[in-house]
């Protein structure tokens, strides 16, 4: 198998920019965690645990209210434009589930939706960049303009 040649890294190096710009132009974090917490209170539903809590409504209540923190966690991040509504049926539905789903996931999973939703609901797009990444983009553009990108390895070899 013959070895990957410095052709190949540079035409692999430009992957990474544009996965970070794709999650740059979206609540990507709050999603995740939004998602993350819908997840986390479906499973505790299926714990096979003596210790599991069944408090307040049982039956599609409980499977109800984790799909839909679940469903709006992915729909954050794959329909940012409508973050605002999507951020505040998963707070509503992370609260909720504190009745409905062992006590919203032992906590775990209550917490990590509310904070989501936060997060997402904070996200403002097409904001300028922090001074210090600013800095670092900066500095990034200089070394390409001037060694030619340095991911590509020696050349004429």
């Amino acid at each position: 198998m013959p070895a990957p040649t410095a052709g190949a890294a540079a035409a692999v190096a430009p992957a990474r920019p544009v996965r970070r710009d794709w999650r740059g132009q979206r609540p990507f974090w709050g999603g995740l965690l939004v998602t993350l917490g819908g997840a986390e209170i479906l499973f505790t539903l299926r714990a096979p645990l003596p210790v599991v809590l069944h408090m307040g409504m049982q039956g599609i209540a409980g499977y109800l209210v984790p799909a839909v923190m679940v469903l709006c966690g992915v729909l954050i991040v794959f329909n940012p434009a409508q973050r605002l509504f999507y951020s505040f049926m998963a707070v509503l539905a992370s609260l909720g589930s504190w009745l409905t789903s062992n006590m919203g996931g032992f906590l775990f999973g209550m917490l990590l939706g509310v904070i989501g939703a936060c997060v997402t609901f904070g996200w403002v797009p097409d904001q300028p960049l922090r001074r210090g990444r600013a800095r670092r983009e900066r500095r990034r553009a200089q070394r390409r303009a001037a060694g030619g990108g340095g991911a590509a390895g020696p050349a004429g070899a």
